[in-house]
């Protein structure tokens, strides 16, 4: 199968929890007086990687073991002018560049291969919140933003940016989106206009315009609309999203699709009332051109909040159809969401997509600035017809945050799959034990 047509969503990002601090780079005001701020947003992050194994699925790459190194540095101004004259209604907008490369031999599954190196425009966009403009609607209860910016729906199961960003290694690098696969150095949507009504209030809606220009995914056009209700229970929200359009010289049979995809999705979070619980929940069904497809998880947790380092200890499970198109499914909560596995999400995997996900994760804080973790997975292909990509994960981590804005994260994978590559699976040479490791640092400034 064409490997991109295997790949088809924003799969290269880790569900790593530092990465949150990706879309809020440390701040420093240039300028304050007469209601207009100007901020300098710098964020820089650099990760070493090594895998024992490889995996077919991107570009040329060699059985075996494999290391690499990723970097990033996104910098530009953020700024807001305060209308008092017009409602204390507020005017804002952004412009950042981000320069990215990989180096080494490039990622475990042959995205990229080391060579990568781009600077380009991530955000620049303007908005405007009506302030007490409308009191009907509460404060800001009309907000307006247009430009390339980054667009999350909810839990970001549907959609969360567009950070999918491969290298030379495929279509002839014409797909070359500057490396840094795994740190997901750029992830704004390069055209969106977004309509947002009611604040923070009770009830909420938003229609959105969305446009992307990321060519393996075929650059697709999408409309949604979005309604929720807030409550101290949870929050519970009602998606709809259409396809619009693809750019059919990048489009392959799986991605041409987009082209006239309905979404409906329905979903829920909050603690229902319940101090230490948390549960979250979404069934997203889709009608495509060949068939309707489905996904949607089932998640609860309970921090033991009298306990020593008050762990939290929360079960997962979810199920996506075997031609289920994630769109732009991305980095919400931490670690596996919504990349479930640092092995299976980044390089072998499955790729949300014909498989069921077990998930179970413990988490504990020694310190307020330090958080451990394990989560363990079990994947399960659903139509072996596709390969086959069960498997096992055992992940390990610590993320270290520093007041400064400093953020060190290590982690340890081990992954074993059933099949090898040869014999329907993704691993080349073998089905053995891989052991991954990598050490990410991020400092926003």
């Amino acid at each position: 199968m064409n490997p991109i047509a295997r790949f088809p969503s924003r799969l290269a990002i880790s569900s790593l929890t530092l990465l949150g601090l990706c879309s809020q780079a440390g701040a420093y005001t240039l300028y304050q007086a007469d209601g207009l701020q100007v901020d300098s947003r710098v964020l820089l992050s650099y990760g070493l990687f090594h895998s024992d194994e490889s995996y077919n699925q991107g570009g040329p790459v060699k059985n075996g073991a494999i290391g690499w190194s990723e970097g990033f540095a996104r910098y530009g101004l953020y700024a807001t002018q305060r209308l008092d004259a017009l409602g204390n209604s507020t005017l804002y907008g952004e412009f950042n560049l981000v320069s990215s490369g990989t180096f080494g031999s490039g990622d475990a599954a042959g995205y990229t291969d080391g060579s990568e190196r781009r600077t380009a425009v991530d955000r620049k966009y303007l908005g405007w919140r009506s302030g007490d403009l409308f009191p009907a609607l509460g404060t800001d209860g009309l907000e307006f933003s247009a430009g390339s910016q980054k667009i999350r729906v909810g839990d970001g199961f549907i959609i969360n940016g567009d950070g999918l960003s491969v290298g030379h290694n495929l279509g002839d690098g014409g797909l070359d989106r500057g490396g840094a696969y795994y740190l997901t150095a750029r992830n704004a949507f390069d055209q969106t206009a977004w309509l947002h009504l009611g604040g923070k209030g009770p009830w909420t809606g938003d229609l959105i315009w969305i446009k992307s220009d990321n060519q393996i995914k075929a650059k697709p056009e999408l409309g949604v609309a979005v309604l929720e209700h807030h409550a101290a229970e949870g929050t519970l929200g009602l998606t709809y999203v259409r396809g619009l359009g693809v750019d059919k010289d990048y489009a392959n049979p799986f991605s041409a699709q987009r082209d006239g995809l309905k979404v409906v999705s329905l979903r829920g979070q909050g603690n229902l009332g319940v101090e230490s619980l948390f549960t979250s929940f979404e069934y997203a069904h889709q009608e495509k051109q060949q068939g309707d497809e489905s996904a949607w998880y089932m998640e609860a947790g309970w921090t033991f909040a009298q306990a020593p380092w008050q762990p939290q200890l929360a079960y997962r499970y979810s199920r996506y159809s075997e031609d289920y198109d994630p769109l732009f499914s991305g980095y919400s909560r931490g670690y596996g969401t919504w990349f479930q596995g640092e092995v299976a999400a980044n390089y072998s995997g499955p790729f949300q997509r014909n498989a069921t996900v077990q998930m179970l994760r413990l988490e504990a804080k020694p310190h307020r600035n330090v958080a451990v973790g394990a989560l363990l997975f079990d994947f399960n292909t659903l139509d072996n017809r596709q390969g086959d990509l069960s498997a096992r994960e055992l992940d390990l981590y610590v993320d270290v945050n520093f007041d400064n804005g400093l953020t060190i994260s290590p982690l340890i994978g081990l992954y074993k799959p059933d099949k090898s590559a040869e014999q329907g699976g993704s691993q080349l040479g073998s089905r053995d034990l891989n052991l991954y490791s990598q050490l990410v640092v991020t400092y926003g400034f």
